[in-house]
């Protein structure tokens, strides 16, 4: 199976309470959440997998920034 790189900025903003939310002002629906910094590759890597299952399920488009 051939896998796709994408090139994201990423926003890591640090929360009161702990961890980090992170999004993406190239993707607004693009936003999770990590406890540590070294988290955050995996748990922004799940996130796109569901995007992207979600935009092909409802057959929609990527952003154009993506293509």
């Amino acid at each position: 199976m051939m896998r796709t790189v994408y090139k994201l900025p990423l926003v890591l903003e640090p929360q009161p309470e702990g961890g980090y939310t992170i999004t993406c002002p190239i993707w607004p629906e693009l936003i999770t959440e990590a406890d540590t910094v070294a988290e955050v590759n995996e748990n922004v890597a799940d996130a796109i997998a569901a995007l992207v299952e979600g935009y092909e399920i409802l057959g929609k488009p990527l952003p154009i920034a993506l293509i």
